[in-house]
């Protein structure tokens, strides 16, 4: 009976060793950061310490967003919408059939007159409204391997509907690039052309990194469906720099992209004859286009979003500082 005994207690023993070197392997190695017993700081937000930091951002942040907006002020904007007024009368009221025939000639000349002098260098942008480039299907649609790699001009999968023609892939496919813009601008004031420089209008890392050297565009805008401008074969990728601009897609279905510089001053009042070819399709959707001729400031272009919000920041903080000091005067701790 004695060995019996023995042997159902020897099992049970064993477990309950085992659960107890278990428990000390599980068990962490002390540390103050792993208990959360750090010394911290605790600050209380008493009076005596809210309202004059309240008083401190106020008075910082107001004048910050006053000299955000003064920068924003001295940058110069020639703005000119004309998706409408570049149509013929007599197809005004059937724009889809005139951008779709190219049989229409899409020459389009209109005076612009400069407000205030204008330091070069004068950047050109176009801006399109209503255009959702961040639609998931959209933005999706391209391949980057095949980008950056002559040995990727298959890798088209991410590219459809526009990934192939007749079997061969398009290089760049995808719809970004399909739907390139393709509106052309030049300009002359008087007698003298104005010449509009189209290099070092990308970033360097897309350059690089991004868009290969020895890739070339093939069996680009040859299918049935024209979706906009067209590319050279002859050049590679990393040097179509209106095709890299376009395919940096924005966040915001109105946006600007930079279409080249005018490196000459140009003074106020002067005259500014601009050729357009209206030629990309916007009609379809309901979008509008617009020319913007615009300086450069400290802090890029004209935008008093951020002075604003520095101002309106700092008045509410001055607001918020002298409402805790009445109610301190009339309710005393």
């Amino acid at each position: 009976m004695v060995p019996a005994n023995g042997d159902a207690a020897g099992p049970s023993s064993s477990q309950d060793g085992s659960a107890g070197t278990m428990k000390k392997r599980n068990k962490p190695q002390y540390h103050p950061f792993t208990q959360q017993q750090l010394p911290a700081c605790k600050p209380i937000l008493a009076p005596q310490t809210v309202i004059p930091v309240l008083l401190f951002v106020g008075i910082v942040f107001i004048p910050i967003g006053l000299g955000c907006i003064a920068a924003s002020n001295r940058v110069v904007e020639v703005v000119y919408q004309y998706e409408t007024s570049c149509v013929p009368g007599y197809m005004i009221d059937n724009k889809i059939a005139y951008i779709q025939n190219p049989s229409i000639d899409k020459t389009c000349t209109r005076i612009l007159k400069v407000p205030k002098d204008m330091k070069q260098p004068i950047y050109i942008y176009y801006q399109l409204d209503k255009f959702y480039q961040n639609h998931r299907r959209y933005v999706t649609s391209r391949s980057d391997k095949q980008l950056r790699s002559p040995n990727e001009v298959n890798n088209t999968q991410s590219c459809k509907p526009e990934a192939t023609e007749h079997g061969s892939p398009v290089v760049p496919c995808g719809l970004i690039a399909w739907s390139l813009f393709n509106d052309t601008y030049s300009f002359a004031r008087g007698n003298e052309v104005l010449m509009v420089h189209k290099r070092g209008i990308l970033w360097r890392s897309e350059r690089e990194d991004i868009f290969g050297k020895q890739v070339y565009p093939r069996n680009f805008q040859n299918g049935t469906l024209i979706g906009g401008g067209t590319l050279d074969p002859r050049i590679p990728l990393s040097r179509q720099e209106d095709l890299i601009v376009w395919m940096r897609t924005a966040a915001l279905p109105t946006f600007r992209k930079l279409y080249g510089r005018i490196e000459v001053d140009l003074h106020a009042d002067e005259l500014i004859t601009v050729t357009l070819q209206n030629n990309y399709n916007t009609y379809s959707f309901g979008g509008k286009k617009t020319l913007v001729l615009s300086t450069a400031g400290v802090l890029g272009g004209k935008s008093d979003f951020l002075g604003r919000g520095y101002v309106v920041v700092g008045l509410a903080c001055l607001a918020l500082a002298m409402l805790l000091t009445l109610l301190c005067l009339a309710f005393p701790l």
